[in-house]
């Protein structure tokens, strides 16, 4: 694989910081990154300074990428800090208050018990509109009419139920609430004062930004989402995540049927390397990685073309972040 750009200046200080990676590793790190195949682009930051660049293909590091469902976590982030500018009163707030005039009146009465936060985690209950139902949803006349109007599976706050339907009608919600369209609310509250570009993404029959999948961000601006929650929601001096915001979205709610890994607010959780690391994931390989502990947040675009290489590939990509933390047997 020919790398097209590369960037890596990883500094002295690094190199001797037992908590951070060494330039050996960043040697291995690009070695393992060049087997994978569908790999475009790496951006690698410590402490908030960018430390490492690849770009093999595709738009590159610093041009907006189909990021997939690495959008939920991005739509969590602009939750958060709608709760902290107002807008919202929390996760405890029933999604349908905000909602309002969209709940169709075929709803059933339980949907009222789905909060903002149980979407956010994908606890809703209602059968999901991802995997074998996605197509259905998608062609459907009205998304917001069709997620809630599945039928119930389980409780509101019982497991995690992987749908892109919920992740829908956050943004549904937070348009409802705000009176601004998800696009002009994420601009205004995230791409602002992180000084990223957040360019339009698809949008749902009746106008509303899609929740949860097809937002176009940048490796570099991913990993300025990422430095947002490393650093406790705020960046500059200001505050843009409520207080708490960060540790409630990193604590494990429901867990993935597929990988065991907990799932917060738009946020995994795992371990890898003996460190708690936190990530979010796209489909065919997009991905955030915050490793709180070492100071890193590592961001990652790949093809997204289908088919999709399934969850292997998000295993060869946390393997890659193993080598990054120092890993000595990589498999």
């Amino acid at each position: 694989m020919l790398a097209l750009a590369m960037i890596c200046h990883a500094s002295n200080a690094m190199a001797s910081n037992q908590k951070g990676p060494l330039e050996t590793d960043f040697q291995r790190f690009e070695s393992a990154a060049e087997a994978l195949d569908r790999l475009h682009a790496l951006v690698v930051a410590k402490d908030g300074e960018i430390v490492y660049e690849l770009a093999f293909a595709g738009p590159g590091v610093d041009q907006p990428a189909n990021i997939k469902s690495l959008s939920k976590t991005v739509l969590a982030a602009l939750v958060g800090a709608a709760i902290e500018a107002g807008i919202i009163d929390g996760v405890d707030q029933s999604a349908t208050s905000l909602l309002g005039p969209l709940v169709p009146a075929t709803a059933e009465p339980q949907v009222n018990e789905i909060t903002m936060g149980h979407l956010l985690s994908l606890q809703a209950g209602l059968e999901r509109t991802s995997g074998d139902n996605y197509g259905a949803w998608v062609a459907s006349p009205n998304w917001v009419e069709y997620a809630l109007t599945r039928p119930f599976v389980d409780v509101p706050g019982g497991r995690m139920l992987y749908s892109t339907g919920s992740s829908h009608l956050v943004s549904a919600a937070l348009t409802q609430a705000s009176g601004e369209t998800t696009l002009e609310l994420a601009r205004r509250l995230l791409g602002k004062p992180l000084d990223i570009a957040i360019p339009p993404w698809p949008r749902d029959p009746q106008g509303i930004y899609f929740g949860g999948n097809d937002m176009q961000l940048s490796p570099r601006a991913l990993v300025q989402i990422g430095e947002l929650y490393r650093q406790d929601g705020i960046i500059n001096g200001n505050r843009i995540l409520p207080e708490g915001w960060v540790e409630a979205s990193w604590t494990a709610r429901g867990r993935s049927p597929w990988t065991g890994d907990g799932y917060g607010y738009g946020w995994f959780v795992t371990t890898l390397a003996g460190e708690r690391v936190y990530y979010g994931r796209g489909y065919g390989g997009q991905a955030l990685f915050v490793v709180p502990e070492r100071g890193l947040t590592v961001a990652i675009t790949s093809d997204p073309t289908p088919p999709s290489p399934g969850g292997q590939f998000q295993g060869r990509l946390n393997r890659l972040i193993e080598i990054l933390l120092g890993k000595d047997e990589v498999k």
